[in-house]
């Protein structure tokens, strides 16, 4: 077997969202667009569907190497989450299997895969190869789009981070205290473990208030959603005029009726990152060029031969500096925050906030 202390591949997964019909056929070719989605349905829950690759990466300057595999574990977002654990987690092992075969030396955990794996703990006594959730290059970009996006919103704007206690929203809190003293409103179900967070990062001079109702996000100027829910959990109702949305979740917590609902608000990705070293034969529903920041950071630990394990769990601030700086030595490659975008197009984050039509998205990214 190959040595862990050499630049190797990496294999990162997803899944496909709960409209199977589209994604399939966007996986297995059109034809397979044509079966019933309660046939796809019955099938992914009862057979024995095996993981399947259905992309490769190579690098611009090395083309004639595979750099890295996409594997899709046939499971929806409501079956990842639903289904017995002990069953889904068997599910995503094959996976991780397959990566291993393949020659992959590190695994990312896209999606819904990394809370379905309690952030990848499941794997933590695997000495065969490394896992990552991918969430503490998720937490840096994140928290980079927001600097941006609050450049706009003029002084002391309120930043809302729903999930806040989660692997990426615990993380990216500390981070922002580490950086700035504004004013933050942490939402999440678990009241006691918001007040532990609040209590944290009061002592970087942050104005840190807390709530586990969504309806408190109403009075936000800029709202960050870091959640692992398979639905739409954001409403018109919920959001303060003129604000903007800052999207990190998948599947995605907005709906594109949002659009059509509030045209005062901003709709923004998040999560995404340029790398415009690489190439993509497959697909991952996204623009050329771009990946998410989940996979950019296996991409990272494989290129840099990162041994064994590194994001398990929930984020921690000196993981997200140890592959910001990772980004930085392959700059080369890209790894830096990509322009902003609205449910797939480019957008541009000026007053005006003109919104794009829709695009189609497969699941692969953690919240």
């Amino acid at each position: 077997m190959r040595g862990w202390g050499m630049r190797s591949e990496f294999a990162f997964l997803v899944h496909p969202r709960n409209t199977l019909r589209a994604d399939m056929g966007i996986l297995l070719g059109r034809p397979f667009s044509l079966v019933p989605e309660i046939v796809w349905r019955s099938a992914l829950k009862h057979l024995p569907v095996p993981p399947m690759v259905t992309g490769k990466m190579s690098r611009v300057d090395l083309p004639g190497e595979i750099s890295g595999r996409i594997i899709t574990v046939p499971l929806t977002p409501t079956q990842l989450l639903t289904l017995p654990r002990t069953q889904v987690q068997a599910r995503i092992s094959a996976a991780v299997d397959l990566a291993r075969d393949l020659g992959a030396s590190v695994v990312g955990l896209g999606a819904l895969t990394a809370p379905a794996s309690v952030g990848g703990k499941a794997f933590a006594k695997r000495n065969d190869v490394g896992v990552t959730n991918g969430n503490a290059f998720t937490a840096a970009m994140t928290l980079q789009a927001m600097e941006k996006l609050t450049a706009s919103l003029g002084r002391d704007p309120l930043i809302a981070i729903v999930g806040a206690t989660g692997s990426v929203g615990s993380c990216l809190t500390r981070l922002y205290a580490r950086k700035h003293s504004g004013r933050l409103l942490l939402v999440a179900r678990n009241e006691r473990r918001l007040e532990a967070l609040a209590s944290d990062v009061r002592r970087n001079g942050v104005e840190a208030t807390v709530s586990v109702d969504m309806a408190d996000v109403s009075k936000a100027d800029l709202v960050v959603l870091l959640t692992s829910s398979p639905d739409a959990l954001l409403r018109s109702e919920h959001l303060k005029r003129g604000a903007i949305v800052l999207d990190d979740t998948v599947p995605r917590n907005t709906d594109e009726r949002l659009l059509i609902e509030r045209p005062d608000v901003l709709i923004v990705d998040g999560g995404l990152v340029e790398i415009p070293g690489f190439n993509l034969r497959g697909s991952i529903a996204l623009a050329p060029k771009l990946a998410y920041a989940c996979l950019a950071e296996t991409m990272l630990l494989a290129l840099s031969g990162h041994k064994g394990h590194f994001c398990m769990g929930d984020a921690h601030v000196d993981q997200a500096e140890h592959i910001l700086k990772l980004a930085q030595e392959y700059r080369h490659l890209g790894f830096n925050l990509a322009p902003f975008r609205s449910f797939g197009r480019l957008i541009d984050p000026a007053p005006s906030r003109t919104m794009p039509p829709p695009a189609q998205e497969l699941v692969s990214c953690a919240a």
